[in-house]
């Protein structure tokens, strides 16, 4: 490892770094998922981070959950990722139940709605901020700036406008976007191993 690229210190690091994650993605966790692992911890590079991420998003299940099982498994095996898991479920979780008590007492009341409606524009606003902060990272990718960013907006297209699935989205784009650089790779691999 690099001197910039840390590792958990220990299990519990590693319980009380993905609690404390948890507890700071209201509304969404990708903006912070990203600037604690990458930033702030330097557990991963923003690299390592997108792969990450990506894979995250394909497997079924919350993504954030995904990627501490696969971060979890990175640096302690399996003891990790179960440590990892249950740091970023547990005090979540016992937060969610007390919340949803007093949400069915409170859910009527204006001031309650008004508040949710704010919270649901600044959620995306976080994930528009990281989304621009993580397309940096495509200037190392294989695949051409322009063609990453007709992907994008093709994506985007397809599930506002024309609401495709999201399954089929990922199928059909991420499939195109997956097998282009595979060949991209292949092609600078064999023209690398030519003499």
């Amino acid at each position: 490892m690099t001197e910039n690229h840390h590792r958990p210190a220990s299990l519990t690091d590693l319980f009380v770094s993905f609690t404390l994650l948890a507890l700071q993605g209201f509304g969404g966790v990708l903006a912070v998922v990203q600037r604690e692992m990458v930033e702030r911890k330097r557990w991963l590079t923003q690299e390592e981070f997108i792969e990450d991420w990506a894979v995250a998003q394909v497997m079924p299940g919350p993504n954030v959950v995904n990627l501490s099982l696969m971060i979890g498994d990175r640096y302690f095996g399996l003891r990790g990722a179960m440590t990892a898991l249950a740091g970023i479920l547990t005090v979540p979780l016992l937060l969610v139940l007390c919340l949803a008590v007093l949400h069915s007492h409170y859910a009527n009341h204006p001031g309650v709605a008004g508040a949710l409606r704010g919270m649901a524009a600044v959620a995306a606003g976080l994930i528009a901020a990281t989304g621009i902060k993580l397309a940096a990272a495509l200037r190392n990718h294989p695949l051409p700036g322009w063609f990453s960013a007709v992907a994008a907006v093709l994506c985007v297209a397809m599930l506002v406008v024309f609401k495709v699935p999201l399954a089929w989205t990922l199928l059909l784009l991420g499939g195109t976007c997956v097998g282009l650089t595979y060949r991209i790779l292949k092609t600078r691999s064999l023209k690398a191993a030519t003499p």
